[in-house]
């Protein structure tokens, strides 16, 4: 087989020889990379600590073999400091904010968000009645109840889709409808309305869908019900929607300002430069960086872990663009639509033309006469 000069290669069960790196023409920025955050992270293992463990397993080097070449890179370079951990893979989110551990840390994000002090309770079964595809549109799903009784719903998006206010809405009903059940079951004849407390649902996006792009400025939106006389009602609903790609590009060059910027930047970035200065400015994440990174110690989840997310990618992706064919058909049938009508609009005034030249023939005729 032929080796290139800065390739290395382990083999497979079947004996084909496997690129476990990608020709670098920059080593030593990658080097200086990766000492900056083992600066902060000791504990993070070298690419060739990694790949030896890999090899060291024939089913781990079978299941790194079937990924792209592209893939390997990325999962190396997040395992081995390269690049941060992407926070927002389901695994990782929910180890970090897992509402039984540590319901502090997702209390405090929620309170930043929903501008009240709020505490998590406890984390509840995500029974929805999502359809199968609907669910593995997400990321991650969270829902837990806080002390005053109210739900919230943290969802994870990799991509925006269609129709993002009405799915929204639709989960949101689906949430309050199952503590309608559940409330009036544990009440039984004492219960009340008033029993009902507030769903929140809170949207972060990797990606954004088209309706927030017009809004590169702004990265947090919420939405309530309100009259228009005037009259104050509470219906009970809330949400509030995060294009993080949006804030992304609204930080760059600009510091980290506040502390909902930092959870946003621990939510967003996996450059070790912003990461350096979000772990130095607000040292609280130093150590949930420190977790996500003792996770892969167990390469053998972190790994099946990774190719969970690249099959939901992949899922994402299709239905992704399925949702972009359905709105451009949609735009396609109403432009159709408009052009039939303006064509029969010219047919119509085609027709009160041939009505006026027949009516000046008449004319001319009978002056003639």
């Amino acid at each position: 087989m032929e080796k290139h000069e800065n390739d290395t290669t382990i083999m497979t069960e079947s004996g084909q020889g496997m690129p476990t790196q990608a020709p670098s023409s920059q080593p030593s920025t990658r080097l200086s990379v990766q000492l900056s955050l083992a600066r902060h992270f000791p504990s993070i293992r070298s690419r060739k600590e990694t790949l030896q463990i890999i090899t060291a397993s024939p089913a781990l080097s079978a299941l790194f073999a079937q990924w792209d070449q592209s893939v390997r890179e990325e999962f190396l370079a997040q395992c081995c400091g390269e690049k941060g951990i992407k926070v927002l893979y389901d695994g990782i989110f929910k180890e970090i904010f897992n509402p039984e551990n540590t319901p502090e840390r997702l209390s405090a994000l929620l309170s930043l968000l929903l501008g009240r002090k709020v505490a998590v309770l406890q984390a509840l079964p995500n029974d929805s009645v999502r359809l199968g595809a609907e669910s593995s549109l997400l990321y991650t799903d969270i829902i837990v109840q806080l002390e005053d009784g109210s739900l919230c719903d943290v969802e994870v998006q990799k991509l925006g889709y269609a129709f993002p206010s009405q799915r929204c809405a639709c989960y949101s009903a689906d949430h309050l409808l199952r503590q309608y059940k559940r409330v009036r079951g544990e009440k039984g004849k004492h219960f009340n309305y008033r029993d009902i407390k507030q769903v929140y649902t809170i949207v972060l996006f990797e990606k954004s869908p088209v309706e927030l792009h017009p809004y590169k400025d702004c990265w947090l939106h919420r939405f309530r019900q309100r009259s228009d006389s005037g009259l104050t009602m509470d219906f009970l609903q809330e949400f509030i929607l995060i294009p993080l790609d949006i804030y992304r590009k609204s930080m760059e060059n600009r510091p980290i300002s506040t502390v909902l910027e930092a959870w946003l930047a621990f939510l967003s970035f996996t450059d070790p430069v912003r990461i350096e200065e979000l772990i130095v400015r607000y040292p609280m994440f130093k150590d949930m960086y420190q977790q996500a990174y003792d996770l892969c110690f167990d390469t053998e989840r972190v790994m099946n872990m990774f190719s969970k997310e690249l099959a939901i990618l992949d899922h994402n992706t299709v239905m992704y663009m399925i949702d972009e064919m359905q709105e451009d058909l949609e735009q396609k049938k109403q432009e159709l639509e408009q052009t039939h009508q303006e064509l029969e609009q010219k047919d119509q005034e085609l027709e009160r033309k041939d009505q006026e030249i027949a009516a000046l023939k008449a004319l001319l005729a009978a002056k003639k006469d």
